[in-house]
């Protein structure tokens, strides 16, 4: 069995494009005036929860402390998932790209893979938009990446 995940960048949050207090950048997703937000959530409410901020402010440190961008360190955790044969990216431009692609070579320690679900715990989903669920067959810590070596 495999696996390719959905939104590895959590719809640009991972990219560090939100920020708390900032209005979304114009021509983003979640721009109060794109399409995609028409009849959906306003970005005052659901989706700027200050549990995302927060939980996006703590990993974009942990991604400062191992030296690598945020998307490097959504990407490279989402690769780290043994399951995981192929990560879809989807970028508009060519920095996005290249950003993605640097990714590819970065390996997350246990450390560091520790520190992210102490943020985000296995097999949750962050609150705020209308998906919030929890998967307890992901608590068990072999099913979300490989086994640790003694």
């Amino acid at each position: 069995m495999a696996m390719i995940p959905w939104s590895p960048l959590a719809g640009g949050w991972l990219t560090g494009k939100y920020r708390r207090g900032e209005q979304a950048p114009a021509g983003s997703r979640f721009d109060p005036n794109s399409p995609f937000m028409q009849g959906r959530f306003s970005h005052a409410d659901e989706l700027a929860a200050p549990v995302r901020f927060d939980a996006v402010e703590a990993l974009r440190g942990i991604a400062d402390q191992a030296g690598i961008s945020l998307t490097a360190l959504a990407l490279a955790f989402v690769g780290s998932h043994p399951a995981v044969t192929s990560t879809l990216v989807g970028p508009r431009t060519m920095r996005h790209l290249d950003d993605a692609l640097a990714s590819a070579e970065v390996r997350l320690d246990n450390d560091v893979l520790d520190a992210i679900d102490k943020i985000v715990p296995p097999g949750t989903d962050m609150p705020g938009i209308d998906h919030f669920i929890e998967y307890p067959a992901l608590r068990p810590e072999s099913r979300r990446r490989p086994h640790r070596e003694s």
